[in-house]
């Protein structure tokens, strides 16, 4: 049965959710699922812009069918060729011989190496600028590089004024059955989510997310329609601010972000003393997490979100605890800036787990990281409690 939903008058997502996947991209988590939309534009042509994950196939199906209503598809607009969009393409070559896919050109050669298929004489490459009349709509094309792979491109229908944004403005999670984004509390159900959606997907582009900004800044923009999660059709500077400081690595708000590598709980409890003394400080947001049981994408978008943070992590044989090896290098690779540091090591022989942390961050640009680097033996009877508080002091100065 179709569940397709309407947007306007000739705009359908044809999209659904999955529930069941538990890992986007194999890496991230996704405990409630997650929504892919595909949107179908029924004008003089008809258009179909960007397709869905092999999860939801037989949904799509049913919903595509429904809405052309033995109509043809005239048009595939590819804005992103990652897998989670492009499942149906080859069957709908097949399954009609009139359709054309249209697209720039890394994303042609991006389609041979995902398919085996003769496209002579079905493809329309686009170009920056280039504009596709489908009948009352007409249809220009920005490219958006590494938002997020390099064939990116993002489509506007000047006609109903709807930015097709491929994965921007996205967000983890399924929808409840609200379609518009205004139907969500932003700050309490929405943001938590789309933040840690940009900082994983997005986050390490932000010169490229000013580059598409910069193009579309003169366009009367009515909606946003993006792959995956709710549509924007109010309050669009919400979205776009959020985008902005995430891009410049601008933190939100003021606050602490702890994150501990503990292996028998020693290092655990002096984060935890930490906190303590930061809360009684008066910083009001600390969050303190243990890398072992936290998806780093979690702890990520609050180091997106937060201004200072502290890594506290024992030295594990000789070298640095892996887990939080793992968070670093995820920091280091979103290219995360703009923020104040703060180390503690533990270790019962040989200590070197401040070293090792300190080499992967002052390979990320524009850190301050504060010294020295708290350090302690085997258990918290043996910190320096005068410069635990010179910690705390450091990071309310900060």
């Amino acid at each position: 049965m179709h569940n397709f939903r309407q947007i306007t008058e000739n705009l359908y997502n044809v999209g659904a959710n999955d529930r069941r996947i538990r890992m986007f991209e194999n890496a991230h988590p996704v405990p409630r699922g997650m929504s892919y939309n595909s949107f179908l534009l029924m004008d003089e042509k008809t258009v179909l812009l960007d397709g869905v994950d092999s999860a939801i196939i037989e949904q799509f199906w049913q919903n595509l069918e429904a809405v052309l209503n033995g109509r043809e598809l005239d048009y595939l607009v590819i804005n992103h060729i990652e897998p989670d969009h492009c499942h149906p393409y080859l069957q709908l070559l097949q399954r009609f011989p009139g359709l054309t896919i249209v697209t720039n050109k890394k994303a042609l050669t991006m389609f041979t190496q995902f398919y085996d298929v003769d496209l002579e004489g079905r493809t329309l490459e686009v170009a920056e600028g280039d504009t596709l009349k489908t009948g009352k709509h007409s249809l220009t094309f920005y490219m958006a590089p590494m938002v997020h792979w390099p064939e990116v491109m993002v489509t506007y229908d000047t006609t109903s004024k709807i930015l097709f944004s491929a994965d921007a403005f996205g967000t983890f999670g399924p929808t409840d059955g609200k379609m518009y984004a205004d139907e969500y509390l932003f700050e309490e159900e929405y943001l938590p989510e789309v933040r840690r959606y940009y900082a994983s997907i997005i986050g390490k582009y932000g010169r490229n997310v000013n580059n598409l900004f910069e193009k579309i800044a003169n366009l009367e923009i009515s909606m946003f329609c993006t792959l995956h999660g709710p549509i924007w059709r109010k309050d669009l500077h919400l979205i776009l601010d959020k985008y902005r400081q995430w891009a410049s690595y601008t933190p939100e708000q003021p606050g602490v972000v702890i994150a501990y590598g503990t292996i028998y709980g020693n290092t655990a409890l002096v984060a935890e003393i930490l906190a303590n003394k930061l809360a009684d400080a008066g910083v009001e947001k600390v969050r303190v997490y243990d890398v072992t049981a936290t998806d780093p994408s979690y702890i990520l978008a609050d180091c997106f979100r937060f201004d200072r943070l502290v890594f506290a992590s024992a030295t594990f044989n000789a070298e640095l605890f892996p887990f939080m090896e793992t968070l670093l290098l995820d920091l280091k690779n979103h290219n995360l800036t703009n923020r104040t540091v703060a180390l503690i090591e533990n270790g019962s022989w040989a200590i070197s787990s401040g070293k090792k942390m300190r080499e992967i961050l002052e390979q990320m640009k524009g850190l301050n990281i504060l010294e020295p680097t708290l350090t302690f033996k085997s258990s918290p009877k043996n910190v320096d409690v005068e410069a635990l508080d010179e910690m705390v002091n450091a990071l309310m100065a900060a």
